[in-house]
C-alpha cells in the first residue's frame, strides 16, 4: 500500500487538521472536524458541477464542522447555496449529521442506500424503544450497569436516527446522476446496512467512506435494529470491492492511497486474527460472557482507560466477532439472559 495524501499523513502525524486539496480536476477533497473523536475529522468530498457542487458525506452537525465546510466549499470556489447534491456513505453522525442544515441552506437533494433510509426519520417514542433495544442488548453482553444505562438518546449514534430522510435512495450499482461524472454507486454493507462506496470510473478512484481505510478496520458492531451478522456481512462487501479498478482510494478519514486490493486483503487477514484471539479466549475460560471475552483482548489503548462509548463500541465489535464464530459452529452460546459462550460441538 502506498500513502498518496502525503500531506494528509502528515497532518495526521501532526496531530493537526490537513489543508483542503483539490485531487482531480474538478474533485476536492475537505476536512471537517469531528468534536471528541480520536479520528479528528472526516474528508468531505466535493464534485464540481456545471453552476454547482455536490458533496459526499456533510460532517458532523455542529458550529465548528459547519464553519469547517462552509471554508472548504470557499476554497474551491464555492458557496454552501452552490451545492446541488449531497450523497451520504451512511448514517454515523460524522458523515449524514449537517446534511440536512446543508439542504435547508441551499435546496441541495440529499441521497443514501435505502438500508440507511429505513433507519432515519423516528420521533422520540421510537428512538425511546431504539434506546431500549440497545440497553438490553448491552445487558445480554454482561456489561457493567454505566456502560449500558449510558447508551441514551444522548447517545451520538441515536441522533442520527433523529434527521429526516433522504430525497433520493441509491440503490447498488447505480449511476448517481451528476453531469460531468461517471459516479457509480458500490453497496458495501457491514460498517452499517446501506454503507455505500462510490466509484468514479474516469478517474479510477474510489470514495471508500469508512468501509476501507488506509490505517485501522471500521468498528463493526451488533446493533439495535440493524444487521444480525455486521462482520460476516462485511467481509463480504470487503471481498466485493477487492477488483475494483481504482488506482487510488478517497477514504473518509485519515489519507489517500493506492493499493486497494492489498489492503482488502490486509482488512481480511486482521480480521481472521481477531476471530482467531476471540475463539482463543473462549477456549482458555469456557463460559464467559461477550464482556468478559471483551477485558482479555488487545485493544489500541488500554481497556481501563476506555471512556464508556468507546467500552460500548469495543463489547459490541466483539459480539459481532462471536456470532460469526457460532454461526460456522466454531462456537455456541447458552440461552441464559446473559449468554456464556463455550467452544462449539
Amino acid at each position: 500500500m502506498e500513502v498518496t495524501g502525503v500531506r494528509q499523513r502528515e497532518a495526521w502525524v501532526a496531530g493537526v487538521m490537513p489543508p483542503v486539496e483539490r485531487v482531480r480536476d474538478g474533485l476536492w477533497s475537505i476536512p471537517v472536524p469531528i468534536p471528541g473523536s480520536p479520528l479528528r475529522y472526516v474528508l468531505v468530498y466535493a464534485l464540481e458541477l456545471p453552476g454547482g457542487v455536490a458533496i459526499v458525506d456533510a460532517g458532523w452537525d455542529c458550529e465548528d464542522a459547519w464553519q469547517a465546510l462552509v471554508a472548504g466549499l470557499g476554497t474551491a470556489g464555492y458557496e454552501v447555496a452552490d451545492v446541488r447534491a449531497v450523497l451520504v456513505t451512511h448514517i454515523h453522525p460524522d458523515h449524514f449529521g449537517l446534511a440536512g442544515r446543508v439542504r435547508e441552506n441551499s435546496g441541495a437533494w440529499i441521497g443514501m442506500h435505502p438500508a440507511d433510509a429505513a433507519l432515519v426519520g423516528h420521533d422520540d417514542a421510537s428512538l425511546e424503544s431504539v434506546v431500549t433495544q440497545g440497553r438490553a442488548q448491552l445487558a445480554a453482553t454482561g456489561a457493567p450497569g454505566p456502560v449500558v444505562h449510558g447508551y441514551s438518546l444522548g447517545s451520538p449514534g441515536i441522533q442520527s436516527f433523529r434527521h429526516t430522510g433522504p430525497d433520493r435512495l441509491i440503490e447498488d450499482h447505480d449511476v448517481v446522476d451528476l453531469p460531468g461524472w461517471d459516479l457509480r454507486a458500490v453497496w458495501t454493507p457491514g460498517h452499517t446496512p446501506g454503507h455505500l462506496c462510490f466509484h468514479e470510473r474516469g478517474f479510477g478512484v474510489l470514495l471508500s467512506g469508512d468501509h476501507v481505510l488506509p490505517r485501522i478496520s471500521p468498528n463493526i458492531s451488533v446493533q439495535p435494529r440493524q444487521l444480525v451478522d455486521p462482520l460476516g456481512t462485511y467481509l463480504r462487501s470487503l471481498r466485493s470491492v477487492r477488483e475494483i479498478d481504482a488506482g487510488e482510494v478517497l477514504p473518509a478519514h485519515e489519507y489517500r492511497f493506492r493499493g486497494l486490493r492489498e489492503r482488502t486483503d490486509a482488512l481480511l487477514a486482521h480480521h481472521d486474527e481477531r476471530l482467531a484471539e476471540i475463539e482463543k479466549a473462549v477456549l482458555e475460560a469456557p463460559g464467559s460472557t461477550c464482556w468478559e471475552v471483551t477485558t482479555r483482548l488487545t485493544w489500541s489503548r488500554p481497556f481501563e482507560t476506555m471512556p464508556e462509548f468507546l467500552l460500548r463500541l469495543a463489547v459490541r465489535e466483539s459480539l459481532a466477532h462471536l456470532v460469526l464464530l457460532e454461526s460456522g459452529g466454531r462456537l455456541r452460546r447458552s440461552s441464559e439472559e446473559v449468554p456464556r459462550w463455550f467452544p462449539g460441538h
